[in-house]
């Protein structure tokens, strides 16, 4: 209890705290973002290989894979990796972004995922104090982080992770943190039926799917979290901005026009800016 009064009463503290368990815990998210989908295709493949098999054969056996075993190992040499290579940003920086043992380079993408989620996690703490919105809005960038990296990389948004979040909007505001809870309700409905109608009219007009399932999840998650007044603010937040990047990524990286872009990381663009600056973006659209 003196712990979380000393944290009240020290703003600075609450926020260098919050630097620190970002940094843990975006070394944590590192791991879901590279296990999560490996973990879906091996239980795809699983319940494919259980289709052909007798009704009274045994399952196939698998190795343990799962966020916690088997413990990090460089994909080169194998290698388990030591806890003290694993220490946030900083183990990367005295290995020089390379493997201890085989010397093969280490993607930059892992320190700079764990500094994103503490300098994000620190920001919030700044910005709403020492209060249940400010843990409600960390558990939120944090989802969305492990979101937007996932659909980047796989093109998938799992339900493992987009209905926790869906449910958690719905606790946090059963006394209104970030918005009432019939708001709540409201908005995870209309998050979801909103990107539901887009995708069916998309298809019925063209014969092909405009986007996944797991967008209309998410958008109905950040529903959950701020109400549906939010939604339109995020749609057209993350429809531009998707629009804008999309063009970007074609002409400079020359991807070709045929080619799909995930929506997910656009929608957990917005989601994160609507937390942050929501009254700003309401008025800024709204009334120039």
């Amino acid at each position: 209890m003196a712990a979380l009064y000393l944290l009240g009463e020290q703003p600075l503290l609450l926020v260098a705290y919050a630097l620190l368990l970002g940094l843990i815990v975006g070394s944590f998210l590192n791991v879901v973002i590279h296990r999560l989908p490996k973990m879906m295709e091996a239980e795809f493949r699983q319940e494919c290989a259980l289709l052909d098999q007798p009704d009274d054969a045994e399952p196939p056996s698998r190795p343990v894979y799962n966020l916690f075993l088997p413990r990090s190992a460089c994909p080169c040499c194998g290698q388990q990796i030591a806890a003290y290579d694993n220490v946030p940003v900083l183990s990367w920086l005295l290995l020089r972004g390379r493997c201890r043992h085989c010397r093969t380079p280490i993607s930059i993408r892992y320190p700079l995922i764990e500094l994103l989620t503490g300098l994000v996690t620190a920001g919030l703490a700044a910005q709403f104090g020492f209060s249940m919105a400010t843990l409600g809005a960390i558990v939120f960038a944090w989802y969305l982080i492990a979101l937007f990296w996932i659909d980047a990389d796989t093109y998938l948004l799992p339900d493992s992770l987009t209905l926790p979040l869906l449910w958690l909007g719905l606790l946090f505001n059963l006394d209104g943190t970030f918005t009432s809870l019939p708001s709540a309700v409201i908005g995870a409905v209309a998050g979801y039926l909103s990107l539901w109608s887009v995708y069916w009219i998309f298809k019925l007009v063209t014969g092909k799917e405009g986007m996944g399932h797991g967008d209309f999840k998410l958008l109905a998650a950040i529903g959950a979290w701020f109400g549906w007044q939010a939604l339109p603010i995020v749609i057209l937040a993350s429809s531009v901005a998707g629009a804008l990047i999309g063009i970007g990524l074609t002409v400079l990286a020359r991807r070709g026009w045929s080619k799909p872009l995930p929506f997910g990381p656009y929608l957990a663009l917005a989601g994160l800016a609507t937390m942050v600056w929501g009254p700003q973006l309401a008025r800024l659209i709204w009334h120039g």
